[in-house]
């Protein structure tokens, strides 16, 4: 929605014009916002995105902080298998991971 100044009302007393003024500066703050807004929105969308040629540490980082919910599920479960599990089963797809790197 733009508004234009010819929308304005031709004011006929000096407290009209005040507010006639006031309309447009308050019509250039939301024209600043809205700018503001979708400026701020398009960087958010830049530095989100995922580079597949990343490192894989930074590619793990930016999963971390898209899911954080899957993250500490994940957690909770190697916590709940013990460290021997763990051992064991990093020994298996360590090899995987690394194969899937190259």
């Amino acid at each position: 929605m733009s508004y234009s100044e010819e929308s304005l009302p031709v004011p006929g007393t000096e407290a009209q014009q005040q507010i006639v003024e006031r309309i447009a500066l308050q019509r250039e703050r939301l024209r600043a916002r809205r700018a503001a807004r979708l400026q701020s929105q398009a960087l958010a969308a830049v530095a989100n995105g995922s580079d597949a040629d990343a490192p894989l540490l930074l590619r793990v980082v930016a999963f971390t902080r898209q899911h954080p919910a899957a993250v500490a599920a994940l957690a909770g479960v190697a916590m709940a298998a013990g460290p021997r599990r763990l051992v064991r089963w990093a020994s298996v797809v360590l090899p995987l991971v690394m194969r899937l790197r190259r």
